[in-house]
C-alpha cells in the first residue's frame, strides 16, 4: 500500500478544521503516504542525513543559501479572509493545475496532491508549519514554509 486513507494520516484533523472547511472532492485528492513510502520519498528528494527541517545540515541541499532566492511572508495571507497564496510564490510556481505536488512535512509525513487542490486548500496544509517544503514532481521550484510566518522561494540544486 503506497498512500493512507486520509482518515488515518496522523493529522487528518487540519482537512477537517471547522474554520476551514474542504470538499469532499478536494479532501479525495489529498494522499498521505505511508511512513514507509514518506521515508523513501524523503530520502530521495530532501535528506539522507536528516529526518525534520530543524536538523538540516551542511551536507542538506535547503541549508544552502544558493538554493534560495527570495523570500516573503505567508502569516498575513493565511489570516486574511482571503485564500489566496502569496503572489511571489504564486509567480514562482507557474505549474499548471495538474501539476502533482508533495509536501514534506518530515521524513514520516508526505502528502501528494495536485497544485490545484493544493492552492485551495493551503491554509490547512500550514497548520504545521515547522518547515515543511513543497515541491512539484519532475519540477526544479520549491518552496519552504517556516514557523515564524515567512517562506523562501528557490530552486532545487543540480546532482
Amino acid at each position: 500500500m503506497k498512500y493512507l486513507n486520509l482518515e488515518d494520516f496522523d493529522r487528518a484533523w487540519i482537512f477537517r478544521h471547522k474554520d476551514l472547511p474542504l470538499s469532499e472532492d478536494v479532501k479525495a485528492a489529498i494522499k498521505p503516504y505511508t511512513e514507509t513510502v514518506s521515508n523513501q520519498l524523503w530520502n530521495q528528494y530532501i535528506s539522507q542525513q536528516s529526518g525534520h527541517s530543524s536538523q538540516f545540515g551542511s551536507g542538506d541541499w535547503p541549508s544552502r543559501g544558493s538554493v534560495w532566492s527570495d523570500k516573503g511572508d505567508w502569516q498575513q495571507a493565511w489570516d486574511s479572509e482571503r485564500n489566496d497564496l502569496p503572489s511571489i510564490i504564486l509567480e514562482h510556481l507557474d505549474w499548471d493545475d495538474n501539476t502533482n505536488v508533495l509536501f514534506f512535512y518530515d521524513s514520516d509525513r508526505v502528502i501528494e496532491t495536485s497544485w490545484k487542490v493544493f492552492k485551495l486548500s493551503w491554509k490547512n496544509f500550514l497548520f504545521f508549519d515547522d518547515g515543511p517544503i513543497l515541491m512539484g514532481k519532475k519540477r526544479k521550484q520549491v518552496v519552504q514554509f517556516l514557523q515564524n510566518g515567512h517562506f523562501s522561494v528557490g530552486k532545487l540544486p543540480e546532482k
